[in-house]
């Protein structure tokens, strides 16, 4: 079964507790943090003082998501802010082996995302060394867009590449995953589904990770 990631970008800021407490105490398996640096996406987010604080509350994995240039010069910063698992974008990185090598040696599982135009099979000859890779389902940067339904296509191909290079990797989605396409997302191959507005705009965020979570395995 799938496993529900929700994505802190969503969080209430002012209440930032309450809602790291909220997954604490949820049916969701991981934390997703994403970080933007307004150089590879247009848009800006929190940096290490709030990962760090993320940290000290957290009980759950810290699947970190870097959309960020030149991610190299922050890994070993990252790994002490808390990050279980490091997700970089192909289209950041110029010596994608390079990075994906120094993250695990940060003691890191490595992850490598690809944004929606970004064919699969660039990632043939990297696929046995990641731990995960990240499909965007919608444009990197903001919150709440809407779903790219090519994305199950992506996902079942990704898939595919996995068992012919005989990865381990994950197969994790972000953007747009609502109780309408959980489903069938886990049905196509997705180990790991990313959830924010879907989850920090619900009248009941508590329940809604609960009906998502029922959703995936129904």
């Amino acid at each position: 079964m799938a496993l529900l990631a929700p994505s802190i970008l969503s969080a209430d800021f002012g209440n930032l507790d309450r809602d790291i407490d909220m997954i604490n105490n949820s049916e969701a398996d991981w934390f997703h943090i994403d970080v933007m640096d307004g150089v590879f996406v247009p848009n800006i987010s929190f940096g290490f003082p709030v990962l760090e604080a993320v940290n000290k509350k957290a009980k759950k994995i810290k699947d970190t998501h870097l959309m960020i240039v030149n991610p190299d010069r922050y890994v070993e910063t990252f790994k002490k802010s808390g990050a279980d698992y490091l997700t970089i974008h192909y289209e950041a990185c110029v010596h994608l082996h390079r990075t994906v090598q120094v993250i695990k040696n940060a003691g890191m599982k490595a992850g490598v995302a690809l944004n929606p135009h970004t064919f699969i099979r660039l990632l043939e000859d990297i696929i046995q060394d990641v731990d995960l890779v990240l499909i965007m389902s919608v444009n990197p940067g903001f919150g709440g867009q809407k779903f790219i339904e090519n994305t199950y296509g992506k996902v079942a191909d990704t898939k595919d590449l996995i068992i012919q290079k005989n990865s381990y990797a994950l197969i994790e989605v972000d953007g747009g995953v609502t109780l309408d396409n959980a489903k069938k997302l886990a049905d196509a191959g997705a180990d790991v589904l990313v959830a924010g507005s879907t989850v920090f705009n619900a009248e009941d965020p508590l329940r809604m990770i609960k009906d998502l979570k029922e959703r995936i395995k129904s």
